[in-house]
């Protein structure tokens, strides 16, 4: 599905749907970025089905009508579709059926994402959204009318909800206190030479994003600045 019309991803998702009628199983659809199979996303959850899908920051902000050519770095797979698209995708956002927004974060060297060449072709398809998703999907949720709470639920705790982590993504007694403050309407311009990526390729260079992160907390202590990470696996 990497360079297919919306019709391909569409019929993919009506066929995990088949399939999970058929066989009882429970089928996550991973970056969905057609807003016609949320037709059938909805159609599965109205028949008690176990299917979820998740969309990506990059599928929220970005349109196909705005990507210059040989503009390799918005590559992804699915591909970024029309505004009209993205569009559907926030209405279907807003309605609750997307079990959340991941980042979906592929980073490559320069060299595999084809930039002197132009080549879509031969560019690697992915983008690297760690450090910028929860701007990039707070900059557009606000021209739309949402809060922090609806970015929470999609960012945090529906995410969290899905691989059934329970003390994950939400603030209540008991969760782990995993936490980050943000000036939420304070903007800054993405410098990719500020990135913390090891390539700092991203198609955000220059793009004036709301959100600013004052700091971050891991289980209650700060977890930002210089301090050495100490994530650790986690399990159901």
């Amino acid at each position: 599905l990497a360079s297919r019309p919306p019709a391909a991803e569409t019929e993919a998702v009506a066929g995990l749907a088949a399939l999970s009628a058929a066989s009882g199983a429970r089928l996550h659809v991973l970056h969905l970025s057609a807003a016609a199979a949320l037709d059938d996303v909805l159609a599965a959850r109205d028949a008690g089905l176990a299917l979820t899908a998740e969309t990506c920051p990059h599928y929220l902000a970005f349109t196909a009508e705005e990507i210059p050519d040989g503009a390799t770095l918005y590559k992804c797979a699915p591909p970024i579709r029309g505004e009209r698209n993205r569009e559907a995708l926030w209405q279907g956002l807003a309605a609750g059926l997307f079990a959340g927004v991941v980042t979906d974060h592929s980073p490559a060297t320069p060299q595999r994402r084809a930039i002197t060449s132009g080549d879509f072709a031969q560019a690697w398809g992915g983008i690297a959204s760690v450090q910028l998703g929860l701007a990039a999907v707070w900059t557009q949720a606000r021209r739309r009318g949402h809060d922090l709470a609806d970015l929470a639920r999609w960012m945090c705790t529906g995410p969290a909800d899905l691989v059934g982590l329970g003390h994950k993504g939400r603030i209540v007694p008991g969760a782990d206190a995993d936490l980050v403050v943000i000036d939420p309407d304070r903007s800054f311009v993405v410098d990719p030479a500020k990135l913390a990526h090891r390539h700092p390729l991203t198609p955000y260079a220059g793009r004036t994003l709301h959100g600013v992160v004052r700091a971050t907390y891991l289980r209650g202590e700060r977890a930002d600045g210089d301090r050495p990470p100490r994530g650790r696996l986690l399990s159901r």
